[in-house]
């Protein structure tokens, strides 16, 4: 769950994006996985999906790197984050997010995508888990 004030709007990188309300700094928690409310889906039950269900998943869920026999899917705004070679939250923790910098007011929060996927960023449905 996040744990900023954040609001969605626009992104110059892709669709929908995050953005910081107030200032965030440099070292703050801003996500944490909380199981009360981000779902851990077996990856059985994922790949038995079909139509808007499955589609749905496939771009905003990703695996749980605690466990392969999961995927992970946040309940809030947080999956909406978008992907960014030079994000501005580490998201190197399967259950924590800091931010690596200062953030600006309405400025939009990215993290690196390529820490959920071990030989590179995809959309889960075009992997095979």
């Amino acid at each position: 769950m996040l744990l900023v004030d954040v609001y969605l709007d626009k992104s110059p990188i892709q669709g929908i994006g995050v953005f910081a309300k107030h200032h965030i700094p440099k070292g703050t928690l801003i996500w944490k996985l909380d199981p009360r409310f981000d779902r851990i889906i077996d990856v059985e039950t994922y790949e038995g999906e079909t139509g808007p269900v499955k589609n749905y998943l496939d771009r905003y869920s990703y695996p749980d790197r605690r466990d392969p026999a999961y995927i992970v899917f946040e309940a809030d705004d947080a999956r909406y984050m978008n992907h960014d070679d030079e994000p501005n939250c580490d998201v190197s923790s399967p259950e924590e997010t800091f931010a690596l910098r200062d953030i600006a007011p309405g400025e939009e929060l990215t993290c690196n995508y390529n820490h959920f996927f071990e030989t590179g960023f995809d959309f889960l449905g075009d992997r095979h888990l």
